[in-house]
């Protein structure tokens, strides 16, 4: 089975089950697309009893895409372009101080966390991991999702100074989640003694610093070829150029794909190089053409998520470590934003309540799969899985469908 023929599947069940959701269930497409493959995925498990046919086709579908390569490679550069795009450059501006400091430091301090608790909980369960294995678990697992998050915060109604910092954050710790992870799995791989501290702030500072000067070269360039022309066909084939060719060119120089798109996004998709650089007609096409992207690569994304059920190794320790996981996690991600909040609220005006719901809102998505799918058996790569795929199917079934209703209780404003 070829490439097309994998993918014209995956674009059919998109649409199929896209389908069923705006038809039906009227949920948020995230939620919706991943609730319906599971259910769809279970099914094949029953009527497997019977008839395997569809369970080996859709096993074999699974293993022939490489998850991690097709999301973190691939997929995650036009999501998070389209992410930063459309968001509020203004508002960011605004917010952009807790904005770094929660997706820099917050993601920090996480990974700790997550990792400690982790080392400490898993023998309850009588599992016995390593720590420098817990703490990839807990890099793999503290950055936000923003292919999940955005999609539902804006159905849930949130203040826009709120979802700024929500959204900004997913965007931002993406691309510092992955560098943390690159560097700690290098000193789980390669042995803490063979890694020196210059080697790790070397390939730290490389990522992230050189993602984020890539992105504004890109996005200037982008700019200044937008702002010389009037011809709104070329000028969007011009913004998929950028992140096509910006990712290849970041992944040649070993630097951070995901913060180089960001940055780009945000460049091309503020007001002022909106105003200098796209007619009005230019500016809806680009609009349009992006949200389609972000819209298909979604569903896409969802329903993989979906089946990547058939990869697990269940076992009852490990979905019972996955379990635990849910509410040690929250507590984690409640504690690394507590400090950020409090120093911030005062100067920025925060919304009541910022730190609950930036916590419940705080939804892992395919990225944390997609990491855990990287790691090596030493590194307890089934066990983590599971883990990761617990805590991502509860994190968008259960806190996703919630987030709303909580803003609402809060009555937040």
């Amino acid at each position: 089975m070829d490439y097309f023929v994998i993918a014209s599947i995956l674009v059919l069940m998109a649409a199929v089950f896209g389908y069923l959701n705006v038809r039906f269930l009227k949920m948020p497409n995230t939620i919706g697309l991943m609730l319906i493959t599971i259910i769809f995925t279970f099914a094949v498990f029953i009527l497997s009893y019977f008839d395997d046919s569809l369970l080996n086709a859709e096993r074999f579908i699974i293993t022939q895409i490489d998850f991690k390569t097709v999301l973190l490679d691939v997929m995650l550069s036009f999501l998070l372009f389209a992410g930063a795009l459309h968001t509020n450059f203004e508002q960011l501006k605004v917010q952009r101080w807790p904005v770094l400091v929660f997706a820099t430091l917050g993601v920090l301090l996480s990974t700790f966390l997550v990792g400690l608790v982790m080392f400490y909980a898993l023998p309850i369960v009588g599992l016995h991991v390593d720590f420098i294995y817990c703490l990839l678990f807990g890099a793999l697992i503290s950055p936000t999702d923003p292919i999940a998050v955005l999609g539902i915060l804006k159905k849930a109604g949130a203040p826009k100074r709120l979802e700024t910092k929500i959204v900004g954050e997913s965007l931002f710790n993406d691309g510092i989640g992955v560098v943390i992870f690159l560097t700690i799995y290098k000193i789980a791989d390669l042995g803490i003694e063979n890694v020196s501290a210059l080697e790790v702030l070397e390939l730290f500072g490389l990522e992230v610093i050189g993602g984020i000067i890539l992105g504004l070269i890109l996005g200037w360039i982008t700019y200044r070829l937008m702002k010389s022309i009037n011809d709104y066909d070329i000028e969007v084939i011009i913004t998929l150029a950028a992140v096509m060719a910006g990712t290849v060119l970041a992944q040649k120089l070993h630097i951070s794909a995901p913060l180089a798109m960001v940055t780009a996004g945000l460049v091309v998709g503020n007001d002022t190089v909106r105003d200098n650089a796209m007619s009005e007609t230019t500016e809806v096409y680009v609009d349009k053409f992006w949200e389609l992207i972000d819209i298909l690569l979604n569903t896409i994304l969802f329903v993989l998520i979906g089946m990547e059920m058939l990869v697990l190794t269940f076992k009852m320790e490990y979905l019972l470590a996955g379990l635990i996981a849910i509410p040690l996690l929250l507590i984690c991600r409640y504690l690394s934003l507590l400090v950020p909040i409090k120093f911030f609220e005062k100067k920025l005006n925060f919304v009541p309540k910022t730190n609950l719901i930036m916590t419940w809102g705080g939804l892992r998505g395919g990225i944390s799969i997609a990491l855990a799918l990287g790691l090596t058996q030493v590194m307890e790569r089934d066990l983590f899985l599971v883990i990761t795929y617990v805590v991502v199917v509860f994190s968008i079934l259960f806190q996703g469908l919630t987030v709303g209703k909580l803003i609402k209780k809060l009555e937040v404003k």
